[in-house]
């Protein structure tokens, strides 16, 4: 039997916080900000999707959790009900974006559809104070990961405010840490932007206007690294647990977490690798952290700042590093990052930031067993 959307939700709102995050029930007092690796944690996360009112065939895409990176996140596997459609697990582009594609015929009696998924995360925290023999990128990751696109051009404004910030850098993790640092400095989250943003960064530069969310404020890094020479990439995915670490900013605190997507960012250094970075969840943190807009200067502003250059708590899990995703089947154009649902019908695509008009829930809990 499919359960209906307000099901689900009934469902979520009768369980409590604690047993769908037993980990954090036992926590008393929260820990400093200094995520390190340790025990691997497993979540399932289930995608509910019913397109009504529909005329002709019609199509939706679920983001999967592919991204696998050996010290801290692998994907366990997914699965998936949609009766009376085409149900088939796609990679596209050179990013390999997983997704599962569904197609509905007019004839179907209704468009409904349920993707699990189960993931297993850790902590990771990079000792930038203490550089390795030296980290290698095959040729073809590293002219993915420095490419100018549409979505992030490192050329013109970007590249020219990049070499502002990294003038007199004498190494890649110095011109890295110059970008974090402006990047914080000069950006601030803006309650009015939908979703995550659009991630448009030469507007952003071009205009002075440096607001916008977390798909806005860490893409800017990357492409100014990028500008710099140094490879990067934009994660995107969604949080699935409350911040051990005492953030309420920072974490997803329901079970129900529609509305909890976020990108991160990654920078590659020679000595050391894939760098975590989130200069765009210190700003979070300005803004959203009780009791609000915060002074720089506060100490959980200070804590985010240092730590969210080189560590990350993986209470997170990433879909993948795309950009201009073209959905398959589509009668539209690319999107610009599959981070959240898309759906279609013969209508045209339907707003994937409204998960009332197209209805969709997703939710989350942590696998103890």
């Amino acid at each position: 039997m499919t359960l209906s959307r307000r099901d689900i939700i009934k469902g979520a709102a009768a369980v409590s916080a604690g047993s769908f995050f037993p980990a954090m029930a036992m926590a008393a007092d929260p820990d400093p900000f200094a995520p390190r690796p340790g025990p691997w944690r497993s979540f399932e996360v289930t995608t509910h999707i019913e397109i009504e009112g529909r005329q002709g065939p019609t199509r939706a895409w679920v983001p999967l959790p592919a991204f696998a990176a050996a010290g801290w996140i692998r994907p366990l596997g997914d699965s998936w009900q949609a009766p009376g459609a085409k149900a088939v697990k796609r990679r596209v582009g050179p990013y390999d974006a997983t997704m599962l594609a569904i197609e509905w015929p007019a004839s179907a009696d209704r468009a409904v559809v349920d993707v699990t998924s189960r993931v297993a995360t850790r902590d990771r925290a990079v000792d930038l104070g203490r550089p390795g023999r030296g980290a290698t990128l095959s040729a073809a990751e590293r002219h993915l990961f420095t490419a100018s696109t549409p979505l992030i051009p490192t050329g013109g404004i970007v590249k020219t405010t990049a070499e502002k910030i990294t003038a007199g850098a004498t190494s890649d993790l110095d011109k890295a840490r110059r970008i974090y640092e402006w990047v914080v400095e000069n950006t601030f989250r803006d309650p009015k932007t939908r979703g995550c943003g659009l991630g448009n960064i030469e507007f952003m530069l071009r205009t002075g206007d440096l607001g916008g969310k977390c798909a806005d404020i860490n893409a800017l890094y990357v492409g100014l690294a990028r500008a710099s020479g140094l490879p990067a990439r934009d994660l995107y995915g969604i949080r699935v647990a409350p911040s051990r670490f005492g953030y309420k900013a920072l974490g997803a605190n329901s079970s129900d977490i529609t509305g909890a997507q976020h990108c991160r960012a990654e920078v590659w250094l020679s000595a050391f690798g894939w760098v975590p970075v989130d200069p765009a969840d210190v700003r979070k943190v300005v803004l959203e952290e009780p009791p609000g807009h915060l002074a720089m200067s506060d100490a959980k502003v200070e804590d985010a700042r240092r730590t969210l250059f080189g560590a990350w708590e993986t209470n997170w899990i990433a879909f993948n590093d795309a950009h201009n995703v073209a959905l398959p089947g589509s009668a539209e154009g690319p999107v610009g990052f599959l981070m959240y649902p898309q759906g279609q019908t013969a209508s045209g695509a339907l707003d994937c930031l409204d998960a009332k008009d197209f209805r969709y829930q997703i939710t989350t809990r942590e696998i103890t067993a």
